[in-house]
């Protein structure tokens, strides 16, 4: 007999949610096998979409050697450490990502990624152990292009993802604000409240038509706000209210103020390759306490405001362009 006792990590997962990442190398059909034919938790019969609890205790009959088969690890690839630790507690660990640097893996890297070197940092200091953790990956819960630098947010612990990956859908929870260089004078504050389509094919989007499919289309919504004027160039604050894939630069270049550097949105510029765009501040308002479902200690972010100084090409680029 298997016996699997579910930790923190592990809880409030739905039951063949759980199974599908403890058993990795399962088939889909196999794991609703067991499901069916004789799994229980705690003692008693339980269905697929049954909600796990720490402490709770799953037992089904399989053979020790078909477990090890179903749950051998892959080895996770270590990758040399690239970001800034910008603020870290029990249960976040917020840094400041380069430029280049992927957030998650794709089919061109999965070694290099800014989550692989989270991971490692974690391993390191004792707070992340992949060998004991059959279904949880410190994770991050918001992502930046690979070009765009600044600050990404990871839960440390099951308990603080799922609670910072609802926050974030909440407006005011978690506000983020990025900087950014765009051609023309931004002379006054805007609000931008429109819809993005976006095309899987090139990897764009834009904003949507009344003549669009219906439900196709995402509210996007970003402020803009002024910070520096130039005669042709602006430094222009950016706070999110959405988070859509490539928000900001459509939006603003839909506006008449395209990225300088964006090759898919913005305006070429000699000797400037690519978006000067960074997430350089969050602000948190009132976190949830224990009562409410949050991690022990994570109300004590209310009020948190976390800053990721703007990187010097960033500054060298600015200073060049306000002087034309």
């Amino acid at each position: 007999m298997i016996r699997i006792q579910i930790t923190e990590n592990e809880a409030e997962q739905r039951l063949d949610r759980f199974l599908k990442k403890y058993l990795k190398k399962a088939p889909l059909s196999a794991i609703y096998k067991i499901i069916r034919k004789d799994l229980k938790v705690n003692g008693k019969r339980a269905k697929e979409d049954s909600v796990l609890h720490a402490g709770d205790e799953l037992t089904f009959y399989i053979s020790q050697e078909r477990m090890e088969e179903m749950t051998r690890q892959a080895r996770k690839p270590k990758a040399k450490r690239q970001f800034k630790v910008a603020y870290e507690d029990s249960n976040v660990l917020i840094v400041e990502k380069p430029r280049g640097l992927l957030t998650h893996g794709d089919r061109t890297e999965k070694k290099n990624t800014l989550m692989n070197q989270v991971c490692g940092y974690l391993q390191e200091n004792g707070e992340y152990d992949p060998a004991n953790e059959k279904t949880f990956t410190p994770s991050p819960v918001n992502r930046l292009d690979r070009n765009t630098t600044g600050l990404v947010i990871f839960g440390k612990n099951a308990a603080s993802l799922r609670t910072l990956t609802k926050l974030l859908r909440e407006r005011d929870a978690i506000a983020k604000y990025y900087i950014t260089i765009v051609a023309g004078d931004f002379a006054r504050e805007m609000v931008i409240d429109e819809a993005l389509l976006k095309d899987e094919r090139t990897n764009t989007v834009r904003i949507a038509k009344a003549s669009d499919a219906a439900g196709e289309a995402k509210r996007a919504m970003s402020i803009v706000r002024p910070l520096e004027r130039g005669k042709k160039y602006s430094v222009v604050e950016v706070e999110l209210v959405t988070g859509r894939t490539h928000q900001i630069r459509a939006h603003l270049a839909s506006k008449g103020f395209p990225l300088v550097g964006d090759s898919k949105y913005g305006v070429k510029k000699n000797g400037i390759t690519t978006q000067l765009l960074h997430a350089y501040r969050l602000v948190f308002g009132d976190m949830p306490t224990v009562e409410d479902g949050a991690p022990a200690g994570f109300e004590e972010l209310s009020g948190l405001e976390v800053m990721a100084k703007v990187p010097a090409e960033f500054e060298r680029v600015w200073g060049q362009l306000k002087e034309e």
